[in-house]
């Protein structure tokens, strides 16, 4: 892999610093955190088992150490107006990823961008209120990106976020 597709800080400013490593209690409040991003420190304290401040204290290391990247809310796109999905597929041309990432977090409706090894180099996940919407995407945004050498575009017919198991 070129230097320039290596893993990155989630800022684009180099390297991600190593995390510490987790212990049963950081990985039980996790496992807490994405079932329900909004827990008091509280119920979170009192589910693992410790004092607030510990727990106040494991989750600010958690974020600072960017193991948690971010609090949200999990969409129903569909009632969200955006009633159809798709998974794009992008072969790009050799050291264009970060220009090609930036041009991709632009567009309205993507919320998911990965660079992956195998027959293609990018996977996207699009949400666009319908397939014209969608069409327009593919054809005079994504194939308008000087360095996109191709597209493949795989429609969801249903899909659902999973739950953590715990």
């Amino acid at each position: 892999m070129a230097p320039e597709q290596m893993a990155e800080s989630p800022d684009g400013s180099g390297p991600p610093p190593s995390p510490r490593p987790l212990d049963a209690i950081d990985q039980d409040i996790l496992q807490m955190l994405q079932a329900d991003g909004r827990a008091s420190i509280r119920s979170v304290a009192e589910r693992v088992h410790v004092s607030r401040a510990n727990a106040y204290a494991r989750i600010n290391r958690l974020i600072e150490d960017g193991v948690i990247r971010g609090f949200g809310a999990r969409v129903d796109h569909e009632r969200a107006g955006q009633g159809t999905s798709a998974y794009i597929t992008l072969k790009i041309v050799q050291n264009s990823w970060r220009t090609v990432r930036e041009q991709l977090r632009r567009l309205p409706g993507a919320s998911h961008i990965a660079l992956v090894g195998g027959d293609f180099d990018v996977l996207l996940l699009i949400h666009t209120p319908d397939n014209r919407a969608l069409r327009e995407l593919v054809l005079t945004r994504l194939q308008a990106i000087p360095e996109v050498l191709s597209t493949r575009t795989l429609l969801v017919f249903e899909e659902e976020d999973l739950e953590p198991q715990g």
